[in-house]
């Protein structure tokens, strides 16, 4: 753990994208929608899935108390403009005409799936920033025997890293990585840009929240010259995301959420973002006073305690090929990948 140590007692110290949707999709709504150039706007009273078509294109789906409206269907169908996509949502800032095509499906007795039937595509493929916090929960800090930081100990993620619920994540060859770890979080996603921002503010930037969960090779992470924490935290599909965006209003206070892991059904972690070391608004502000935030900028806020590398040694069994993770924030829905 002396490279962890390391890397967080420095911290203490101091301190109009679209996602591709595929050659086959040219429908005229979708031409019309990379057009879109009116006034930004954050989604509201919303929750959404990512649908994987099969076509291999990952299109929205509104959630609804009925089912689930397919956008790219109902643009069609109804030779509307809407976006197609969370990132082309949130960097585009047309939750307007989201709305439009919502309403025109509720009322044109159009189809909804069953989302028992969907196969889960990436709600996130393109954001402009993916960006974590290191140590920040209180009982996790004790778990691993660390002083509790001074400002939030920062790291990233790459796009590669991105997956979806019910993703199947490879297990790395054993001359990579064996130690492999889980670390359920709740996900920022900023609606708005956001440069230099007051702590009292800062929720007024945030579109929404999903279940996440920073997946890591801990040997990578923290046993190699120096510590690697960015091939630790980033191999293919370590980023797995979901199973929904919910928007902001829906969520209400993000730093009184209860948050769980399970693996093969035994629980794990049990928490609350009650726990933060910096909550949410204190997270904001101290990222942007460093760099700008854009709509669509994911933030990774932190794992809480019960995670293996938090284990004695001789108590810590890691994940493995036929492991099950359920992670789970409260009103943000139950995110399931398993390891193969």
């Amino acid at each position: 753990m002396s490279s962890r140590r390391n890397f967080l007692k420095g911290a203490a110290t101091g301190v109009g994208v679209t996602a591709t949707l595929g050659a086959s999709v040219t429908s005229a709504a979708e031409s019309e929608n990379k057009q879109y150039t009116g006034p930004h706007t954050m989604p509201r009273n919303t929750r959404l899935v990512s649908i994987r078509n099969a076509d291999n294109t990952e299109t929205l789906g509104v959630v609804t108390d009925k089912g689930i409206i397919d956008v790219r269907a109902a643009c069609n169908k109804f030779h509307m403009r809407a976006p197609l996509t969370l990132d082309q949502l949130l960097q585009g800032g047309d939750a307007d005409g989201l709305d439009k095509v919502v309403a025109r499906a509720r009322s044109g007795k159009m189809a909804l799936l069953d989302e028992a039937s969907i196969r889960h595509g990436r709600l996130f493929a393109n954001p402009g920033k993916i960006m974590c916090v290191g140590l920040n929960y209180r009982q996790h800090a004790k778990e691993v025997g660390m002083a509790l930081p001074s400002v939030p100990p920062l790291f990233n993620k790459y796009n590669n890293a991105l997956a979806p619920h019910n993703v199947v994540i490879e297990v790395p060859p054993k001359d990579v990585s064996v130690k492999l770890d889980y670390e359920t979080e709740l996900l920022i996603v900023i609606g708005k840009r956001a440069r230099n921002v007051p702590e009292a503010d800062a929720l007024d930037y945030v579109a929404g929240y999903c279940t996440s969960n920073d997946f890591s090779a801990r040997d990578l992470q923290l046993e190699l010259p120096s510590g690697q924490w960015m091939i630790g935290k980033t191999l293919d599909n370590f980023a797995p995301i979901g199973p929904y965006f919910v928007s902001a209003d829906l969520v209400g206070d993000p730093n009184k959420l209860k948050i769980e892991t399970w693996v093969n059904g035994e629980l794990r972690q049990s928490s609350n973002t009650s726990d933060f070391i910096f909550n949410t608004q204190q997270m904001i502000a101290y990222i942007s006073r460093h760099w700008t935030l854009e709509p669509g900028d994911i933030i990774f806020t932190g794992t809480p305690q019960g995670v293996i590398a938090g284990h004695p040694k001789d108590k810590q069994v890691w994940l493995k090929a036929g492991d099950e993770v359920v992670s789970s924030v409260e009103k943000l829905g139950k995110l399931t990948f398993r390891l193969a």
